[in-house]
């Protein structure tokens, strides 16, 4: 798991290749087997690989989403309020264990934020999306997940020296002193 971990970076930048049903289905099996609180199980997925949608979503915010449009899938990531009252904690845990998923197959992904964010003109995004993709009032879009094969390397990621100094014991203010490095 910790090399999956260090290995997940943010993708913007996908090829040009379809990714294979068989993959979308062990993503969205990963994300319906994600924990939740009462095992309640707020979310709702959305799949979109239609390039005029996928564009339509690229414009959801103005700097942060561009990149949604050359990518060859997107998963709508969405909350039943109705349902549980923490569908925030519960469709953000769904998906990371989404994102690790994609990455586990081969597979790219970024995170783009739509809850409490807007365009430049001030439109709330989730408005937006809801508009475009048909969404009803009760659920809450969470995030968009852009999916597909990596375009773009990065290195592993590390943990800085000085984030050890955020890992406490017993009390607050007292480092834990087992070092990873």
């Amino acid at each position: 798991m910790l090399d999956l971990l260090k290995k997940r970076r943010s993708i913007r930048t996908f090829k040009n290749i379809e990714v294979e049903n068989e993959k979308i289905q062990k993503i969205m099996q990963a994300a319906l087997l994600s924990p939740s609180s009462k095992n309640n199980n707020p979310w709702k997925f959305l799949i979109v690989k239609e390039k005029g949608l996928l564009s339509e979503l690229s414009r959801a915010k103005d700097h942060s989403s561009k990149f949604v449009g050359n990518a060859p899938l997107v998963l709508v990531v969405m909350g039943d309020t109705e349902q549980s009252d923490v569908w925030v904690e519960d469709c953000s845990i769904a998906s990371t264990i989404m994102i690790l998923t994609a990455r586990s197959l081969g597979l790219g992904s970024c995170w783009v934020q739509i809850r409490r964010r807007e365009d430049s003109s001030g439109f709330n995004s989730e408005k937006y999306i809801k508009k475009v993709l048909d969404i009803p009032d009760n659920l809450r879009v969470l995030c968009m997940i852009a999916i597909g094969y990596p375009d773009e390397k990065k290195s592993e990621k590390r943990i800085p020296e000085e984030k050890l100094n955020d890992i406490y014991s017993s009390k607050y203010g007292n480092l834990w002193e087992d070092n990873f490095y």
